[in-house]
């Protein structure tokens, strides 16, 4: 392989967010315009990993200061990704069906340990390739260290001319530990411990974005927002942008294409608006709401970056008012707001359902059969649902930050748009879109309709994300 992806998620083998999307589509098209390209993950136990078939190549062991955690790489078997999968086995830190909190929704208490073993194990195996990657990829926080690990740690001295990727796909988690782990990390060269540091802590993101080759994050706008904006890591990333740029991500137009996509029973054929018609009127029963009123849909996690707990509010204020309008929300998180959603949806039976958990079939169809995305993010470092509603004929209202600034221009401005957008995180600027939504759908129906059509023909797949990145490993040596 010449370019080797290591991320703590890879769509459809394990996914919590957009990362699995990212890192289960981009090596596909990498290879299609000639990256030879794989991926390396955790052998999470999810449905999916658990279900493959695989060889195993090595097995060996890991220091984690007075102690040593056992592994294994095995290769995938599975052959339909576009790309070759490989996984690390290591049972006891990985055997777990959630990727990063247990049941309760709580942060595992070994996260420390996890991501130094698979961290070393990947560099283990990559040590004893005979053909070794020309650049290795990482991906957050997870992987942030493999780029210290090469330069300042003897043990993989071998390695330490190997070009590093590092993306940043959402800033706000940086896994940021206290120097009392130290001992957990492979012996360095204590000359370069400063590396590690910030804010007397040791950081892997920061120590990531001092140590790689390239930096990137998955949107130009989000670069910029990271250097005004990042947790404390505001004067660094201003610090190394000699050596970053955002690419925005694309989607696997694939995976989602309404006209093919098995999760949908009403495909879109020739008839854009008996496509559309067919799937809300689905997505309608299945919620037992109406569907001669315009559908809102929220689609993700149920948390603060999303902007959700403005939904509540939102919500209530726009059924108090009008009984014309429905809104539908799926995903988890929040107690407390997941409580208020379904409250709402209890006294506005006919007009709100909830469906509080993940479900990528469900999505799918509510992409296709939904009049409007919801998405009031206070931070979206790229947004992937705004590009999946685009394709499926869904008008996106988004707060105007981000990849969503790059991706969305309102249909209102003088060239024209894919959608709605708003400045604030407030329930007003909110409300005010919602309303804005409301009257291009009673009001212009005409242009409502041909909006909806025109956004279909929008294209954000991954082909020119793909060169862009074949750029970058050009500029680095691979």
């Amino acid at each position: 392989m010449e370019i080797l992806h290591i991320s703590a998620e890879c769509y459809p083998a394990a996914k919590a967010g957009g990362l699995g999307d990212v890192v289960g589509a981009l090596p596909k098209y990498l290879n299609k315009v000639g990256e030879d390209t794989a991926v390396i993950m955790p052998k999470h136990s999810t449905k999916w990993l658990n279900a493959q078939e695989y060889r195993e190549i090595i097995r060996g062991t890991v220091r984690l200061g007075t102690s040593y955690a056992q592994y294994s790489v095995e290769e995938c078997l599975n052959k339909t990704l576009g790309f070759d999968l490989y996984v690390v086995n290591a049972p006891h830190y990985f055997d777990r069906s959630n990727l990063y909190t247990d049941e309760r929704g709580v942060g595992f208490n070994d996260d420390v340990e996890r991501w130094l073993t698979f961290q070393q194990a990947v560099l283990h195996w990559v040590m004893g390739m005979i053909d070794k990657p020309q650049v290795l990829h990482c991906h957050d926080y997870h992987t942030g260290l493999i780029p210290f690990m090469l330069k300042c740690c003897p043990e993989y001295s071998i390695l330490e001319d190997m070009p590093t990727v590092f993306t940043i796909h959402n800033g706000e988690y940086q896994g940021a530990f206290s120097w009392q782990k130290m001992h957990l990390l492979p012996f360095f060269i204590q000359e370069t411990s400063g590396l590690l540091d910030w804010n007397g802590t040791i950081n892997p993101m920061a120590c990531a974005v001092k140590c790689c080759s390239k930096l990137t994050t998955v949107s130009p706008s989000y670069m910029e927002e990271l250097r005004q904006n990042s947790g404390g890591l505001e004067w660094l990333m201003n610090n190394e942008t000699h050596k970053s740029g955002g690419v925005l991500n694309g989607i696997d137009n694939q995976v989602w294409n309404p006209a093919t996509d098995p999760m949908l029973d009403h495909k879109l054929g020739k008839d854009f608006k008996k496509y559309k018609a067919a799937n809300k009127k689905a997505i309608c029963e299945k919620f037992g709401i109406r569907n001669d009123v315009p559908v809102f849909t929220f689609i993700g996690r149920i948390v603060g970056e999303k902007g959700a707990d403005l939904l509540p509010s939102a919500m209530s204020r726009i059924l108090f008012e009008t009984p014309n309008a429905a809104f539908i929300v799926l995903g988890t998180g929040d107690p407390s707001v997941s409580d208020a959603l379904r409250h709402i949806a209890y006294n506005y039976n006919n007009n709100c359902g909830v469906a509080l958990e993940y479900n990528e079939t469900l999505a799918h169809q509510l992409y296709a059969g939904s009049d409007f995305l919801l998405m009031p993010s206070r931070v979206e470092p790229c947004g992937l649902n705004q590009m999946y509603a685009l394709r499926y004929g869904t008008i996106p209202i988004v707060r105007a930050v981000g990849g969503l600034k790059d991706t969305v221009v309102d249909y209102a401005s003088p060239q024209g748009g894919q959608g709605i957008c708003f400045t604030h995180v407030s329930v007003d600027d909110c409300v005010h879109a919602i309303h804005r939504a409301l009257r291009l759908y009673w009001d212009t129906p005409p242009l409502f309709s041909a909006l909806q059509q025109h956004i279909t023909t929008i294209d954000h797949s991954w082909e020119q994300s793909a060169l862009a990145y074949a750029g970058i490993y050009g500029d680095i040596g691979g």
